[in-house]
């Protein structure tokens, strides 16, 4: 797949998710086959105001390389600025702007799918950041605000004819937030009304999800949020199955080796209290359906110690091979 002068080894892409995708978590799923991992979502006014914590969430290892980086925020002036901190950064290899980010906090302030309410403004955004960047730039948004302005074709043509070099729109309104059904029709029809690469996005959980995206929408590209949550593998297993492969699932052995390499990479980059807290909601994702999870999840999210939890992984991993 291409995007601009960018040529990725696949087109399978991990959505950026806040407080999921973080460092530790993109280098694994590159490993496991992602052809492209997104930071999480970045404030464009804390790189202007020098945000400590913004710088963290900026910092990228040599696995996970080229990584695209989010932004948002709703003034053109200092989201065009923001592209300063990534223009002589060659680990980032384009910028992508959140126009659909559902979360209160956000959308009150006028930045994330609040955009898709004000077309205008949105170009605005798009042609400064574009003319302020040496790097593609790209748009993620939804189906619509509501039920009541669902406008994605539409937008999508504003934001293409502003300069976008490619977007991923997900198929949902903003009102809907990850409720219901993602809306795939709407994806097939943005498709078609533009030229730039259009990347899928909502309800791939799975390999053969992956292909019926891309049946029903003619997609460029598909990009996985929830469906990869303790799910790193779905990588592996939709370019499995888009070349025609056996598709492999991990063995419930696997994904606690998996879970425990996670918890000690996260410990030795964040330090013991922050990852074992930070590790909870992960291993709780990797031990989803499996047998007897639910005790094994409950002890693990009463200890701090992650010697102790990596010893409960280790037993439960041995009671599995015996059962």
């Amino acid at each position: 797949m291409k995007i601009s002068n960018l040529e990725f080894s696949n087109n399978v892409f991990l959505a950026p998710m806040a407080g999921v995708t973080d460092i530790i978590y993109r280098g694994i799923c590159k490993e496991m086959g992602c052809g492209l991992v997104y930071t999480e979502m970045v404030s464009s006014k804390a790189l202007y105001y020098g945000s400590e914590n913004t710088k963290e969430l900026l910092k990228v290892s040599k696995k996970e390389v080229p990584v695209a980086v989010q932004i948002f925020g709703s003034e053109p002036l200092i989201m065009s600025e923001a592209c300063d901190h990534f223009n002589d950064n060659s680990e980032i290899c384009l910028i992508d702007i959140n126009m659909g980010c559902p979360a209160p906090k956000i959308v009150k302030n006028g930045d994330g799918s609040a955009l898709m309410k004000n077309p205008k403004l949105a170009s605005e955004i798009v042609k400064a950041v574009k003319g302020a960047s040496n790097k593609p730039v790209t748009v993620k948004f939804r189906k619509g605000f509501d039920h009541d302005n669902i406008n994605a074709v539409d937008f999508a043509k504003v934001i293409e004819a502003a300069g976008a070099d490619a977007i991923t729109i997900h198929g949902r309104t903003k009102e809907q937030m990850y409720e219901g059904k993602a809306d795939w029709d709407i994806i097939r029809q943005v498709k078609e009304a533009v030229k730039i690469p259009v990347i899928g996005n909502g309800d791939v959980f799975c390999a053969e999800d992956a292909v019926n995206l891309t049946r029903q929408t003619g997609c460029d590209g598909i990009m996985i949020a929830r469906g990869a949550q303790g799910n790193p593998w779905i990588f592996k297993q939709i370019n499995q199955i888009l070349r025609g492969e056996e598709v492999t699932l991990p063995t419930p052995a696997e994904k606690i080796v998996v879970a425990i390499n996670h918890l000690e990479q996260a410990v030795e980059y964040y330090g013991e209290n922050r990852a074992v807290r930070e590790m909870r909601k992960h291993i709780s994702w990797y031990l989803k359906g499996i047998k007897n999870s639910t005790n094994i999840k409950d002890k693990i999210n009463r200890e701090t110690d992650s010697i102790r939890v990596i010893e409960i992984l280790l037993k439960y991993k041995e009671d599995l091979v015996e059962l």
